[in-house]
């Protein structure tokens, strides 16, 4: 498929190689001296570590939903769309200006204020989400039927020590500030590197179990399409869509890990070599979690992990498994942190000439902040996979295809063609069509 983004022919009609809507050169202003020095390599793992977070969880759910076949095909399409759209998402402009271009230049500061409170919502969400998912594979969770024991209670019983709060906490001040105090994208690298490792460890763990199960003869193969008798409604098959589009939900954090690139067009090869090697890490979950506990498999599968894989495993598989998910989900909060920062400080101190990452008492005041607040809710909020399945039908897909699909439409710089408005037209159509469906199907459920 032909990105959207790309333009057959400049305005006067002399071929172009540039894209519809170019990806920034800044995030949040002027670039500092330290940027222009990252490489491919470490941007596809930052790339890639945006992509692989909580979503991945889902995604044998989503499969038990669909069937095999279509939720791969699924997976394929919601990538290429991605790539597709990636690059038209709003771009900072150079100068001392702060509101984001595209989206300014498209709706106004109305519509580059919309994007950041759509941004800061998405990434803030899906942060508690992290620390939430933490707390619960490391101190449990007592919420009714997915009630489950958390590894430290698992092997040292219930202490004060092993309770949330105070688990979360050392989490929170010893691992993850240090992390989310550095300045520079690039210098999550090699985190992001040991997360990417950490999924391919969650895989593996995955595929020796169902393998085992296999041998025992404990499990079956899981069904290739839908079964319409285990649904209350076709309708159902549309609540999967917004939890791929979800997956796929790393558009916030492509400029700045691209103003850290020396060149434009490496951004576009690293893009879509994450693309693809995360659309085979979900594929390869999904899976092999459908395969190992079938219909009984739940939106959170770490839930199945902790409660028995029906394959006469040990438990310390399991326990592997979960405690390899959850490193992974701290490697990767620094990078949505990133993002987070940028908008709620765009949105507070929007008038700042200063670059957030050279205005020290700034930047150390948001991060604090911040990390204040989330934890805050994390502790609150017990669980949250409600409020996912609807904020997820809202911001995450706005954020991937109903934004990108605007701005194309809206056409500001006069060079879009006709294919590029038939598939922005699709984008925006299939995000209203899927999420209308998908929170009218959530809210009869309910």
């Amino acid at each position: 498929m032909e990105p959207a983004i790309m333009a057959g022919k400049a305005v006067h009609g002399a071929e172009s190689k540039e894209p519809l809507l170019p990806i920034a050169d800044v995030s949040n202003g002027p670039r500092s001296c330290d940027t222009g020095a990252a490489s491919v390599s470490g941007t596809v793992l930052n790339v890639s570590t945006s992509i692989v977070g909580a979503g991945i969880m889902s995604i044998p759910a989503a499969m038990r939903v669909l069937g095999v076949v279509p939720a791969v095909l699924l997976i394929a399409a919601v990538a290429a769309l991605a790539d597709s759209s990636c690059c038209a998402t709003p771009r900072a402009p150079a100068a001392a200006a702060r509101t984001p271009g595209v989206m300014g230049d498209a709706f106004g500061r109305a519509g580059a204020v919309l994007l950041n409170v759509c941004v800061a919502f998405t990434t803030m969400g899906t942060l508690v989400v992290y620390l939430i998912i933490i707390g619960d594979v490391m101190c449990g969770s007592a919420a009714g039927a997915d009630a489950h024991v958390g590894v430290l209670q698992e092997f040292f019983g219930q202490r004060w020590w092993t309770t949330r709060v105070v688990v979360l906490l050392v989490i929170a001040l010893l691992v993850l500030l240090p992390l989310v105090l550095r300045r520079r994208v690039d210098s999550l690298r090699y985190t992001s590197a040991v997360s990417i490792l950490l999924a391919v460890v969650f895989i593996v763990i995955s595929l020796g179990i169902s393998i085992y199960a296999v041998i025992k003869g404990t499990v079956k193969m899981p069904r290739m399409f839908p079964d319409f008798s285990r649904l209350s409604s076709p309708f159902e098959l549309f609540t999967a869509v917004p939890v791929i589009v979800v997956a796929f939900t790393f558009h916030f954090n492509v400029h700045p890990i691209r103003a850290e690139l020396k060149t434009s067009s490496d951004m576009k090869e690293a893009v879509r070599i994450s693309l693809v090697l995360c659309a085979a890490i979900y594929a390869a979950v999904g899976f092999f979690g459908f395969l190992l506990f079938g219909e009984s498999t739940m939106a959170d599968v770490l839930i199945n992990f902790d409660r028995s894989s029906g394959a006469g495993v040990p438990q310390l598989l399991n326990d592997l498994a979960r405690l390899s998910y959850a490193l992974h989900l701290v490697l990767v909060f620094p990078l949505l942190n990133f993002s987070l920062r940028i908008n709620v400080d765009e949105l507070l101190f929007g008038g700042k000439r200063s670059p957030l990452v050279i205005d020290t008492p700034r930047f150390m005041f948001l991060t604090a902040a911040l990390m204040a607040l989330l934890y805050a809710l994390a502790i609150a909020i017990p669980s949250i996979w409600t409020l996912i399945q609807y904020g997820g039908s809202v911001f995450p897909v706005s954020l991937s295809l109903i934004f990108p699909g605007a701005i194309v439409l809206r056409n500001t710089q006069r060079i879009a063609k006709k294919k590029d408005k038939a598939l922005a037209v699709t984008m925006i159509l299939l995000a209203l069509i899927s999420s209308s469906i998908a929170i009218t199907t959530n809210i009869m459920s309910s």
